[in-house]
């Protein structure tokens, strides 16, 4: 078994049983516990302040607690997404680590891939490949064919 540090595992079993119907069903009784004590203890601001303190101290470390999985998350699906961009042989390899550019940058490559993809939706054979260096070779490929001429219209 893998040697992890002892806030990872830690964060991991508390964010797995954080998630669990019982952790639900034992935070829902403590708030159905805390609500019927209320005319116990006449509505007063102590009242009030018990469960607005305890639900803002959970709220803070359940939010590092989550952002730690999150992360975690999301690096192990990027180096997924990344291993089957370099062992497709249709795939550009242009596309691993795109998530370091900006959002404008994104927003420019989902623009292309729209176009991309009307493309490949009025194309008949669905084994084509569109990716950016085909498209890059084809243009290529225009650019340096001769030019025709226009007929000429009578």
């Amino acid at each position: 078994m893998k040697k992890q540090n002892l806030f990872e595992s830690i964060s991991n079993q508390i964010t797995c049983w954080t998630g669990s119907p019982w952790a639900f069903i034992i935070a829902f009784g403590i708030v159905i516990i805390w609500a019927v004590s209320g005319p116990l203890f006449h509505y007063s601001d102590t009242w009030q302040l018990v469960i607005n303190t305890g639900t803002t101290i959970v709220t803070f470390l359940m939010v590092f607690l989550i952002q730690k999985t999150q992360n975690k998350d999301s690096k192990a699906i990027q180096l997924k997404l990344n291993e089957l961009l370099a062992a497709s042989r249709f795939a550009s390899n242009r596309m691993v680590d795109i998530e370091d550019l900006t959002e404008a940058e994104l927003d420019t490559l989902r623009k292309y891939y729209q176009k991309l993809s009307e493309v490949a939706e009025k194309d008949d054979d669905i084994h084509k490949s569109h990716s950016i260096d085909s498209a890059e070779k084809l243009a290529e490929k225009k650019s340096q064919a001769p030019k025709r001429k226009k007929p000429s219209q009578n």
